[in-house]
């Protein structure tokens, strides 16, 4: 699970430290209420960000909830207390795929590029700001997550909260999905331009289920932002 710290830049080393600190402390805290133990991710700093690897038992769904409503909870009630300069809205992506695990420890593979695509997108960056004030937690699914959980109506986990959104960054494209509180309809797909005057917004476009990337293998990995990963190992007979 890969988590990004938006607009990080220019507040300062001390500012900087601190929304970090903030970060980790209420993804651990996220994930303590949720009944997952943090001891048992693989924890990697991504400078604005963070990234964890997750144990292989865990289910796809237990990446988004109760996570990261809990998360986002947390996010909120630190921007409540904190002054402008140290308030958080983050940026998170979900993707699976097969990837490659190197003696070392270190994890590689394409996967890690869509991911990071998801992470830069104009309508996850959007979903960041659509609310009053701005989000405290905006997320983006690969289609290919969103058909492994949402598609498969685990509790909790409801159609309606989703948006679907098109994904275009340099050779990648794809469809993906939108969550963030608040707004059950996101940005809309294909959406890439303001209305001239007089012009009325268009409608939102049917949710539809396309196939366009579906990932399989001896790894599953579980990311969240700019590489943040989770992955799962499915033994084969």
């Amino acid at each position: 699970m890969a988590c990004d710290i938006a607009g990080s830049a220019g507040r300062g080393e001390q500012r900087l430290q601190e929304i970090r600190r903030v970060l980790r402390s209420a993804l651990s805290d996220a994930l303590r209420v949720t009944d997952l133990d943090a001891r048992d991710f693989a924890f990697a700093d991504t400078g604005d960000g963070c990234r964890l690897v997750a144990p292989a038992a865990l289910p796809k769904a237990g990446l988004l909830f109760p996570l990261l409503p809990e998360l986002c909870s947390r996010i909120r009630e630190h921007n409540r207390h904190a002054g402008a300069d140290t308030q958080l809205r983050v940026r998170a992506a979900v993707h699976a795929g097969e990837i490659r695990l190197d003696p070392d420890g270190t994890v590689s593979g394409s996967p890690f590029e869509a991911l990071a695509r998801l992470l830069d997108s104009a309508p996850l960056r959007h979903a960041t700001l659509a609310g009053t004030g701005g989000t405290p937690l905006a997320a983006i699914l690969s289609h290919h997550f969103y058909e492994e959980t949402v598609g498969h109506g685990h509790e909790g986990l409801e159609a309606d909260a989703f948006t679907a959104a098109d994904v275009r960054v340099k050779e990648y494209a794809a469809r993906a999905w939108l969550w963030y509180p608040g707004s059950p309809v996101g940005p809309q797909v294909g959406a890439g331009r303001d209305s001239g005057p007089g012009e009325q917004p268009a409608p939102p476009e049917p949710r539809t289920v396309e196939q366009l990337v579906r990932a399989t293998g001896n790894g599953t990995v579980f990311a969240v932002h700019r590489g943040d990963q989770h992955i799962r190992h499915n033994d084969r007979g």
